[in-house]
């Protein structure tokens, strides 16, 4: 896919849409990481399941401020 999309390809070069598409994915990344920790702590490898709660922390962040910029943009 080219860098330069800007909706030719997709027909969406919404940029709400693009932020919707973001918030989904940081919210799901929550969930995929939940089933990889507790993958990893089954086997005993709390090093890597602190990696997957590092990632999964970022991915928390990235999706309330994608919700907190929906809200706003929601009520403007």
């Amino acid at each position: 896919m080219s860098s330069t999309e800007t909706g030719q390809v997709t027909g969406t070069k919404d940029k709400d849409y693009n932020l919707i598409w973001f918030t989904e994915a940081c919210l799901s990344n929550q969930l995929r990481m939940e089933t990889y920790i507790q993958d990893a702590e089954r086997e005993g490898d709390s090093e890597l399941a602190e990696l997957f709660r590092k990632a999964q922390a970022e991915s928390r962040k990235g999706a309330e401020k994608g919700k907190e910029l929906l809200r706003q943009r929601l009520a403007g």
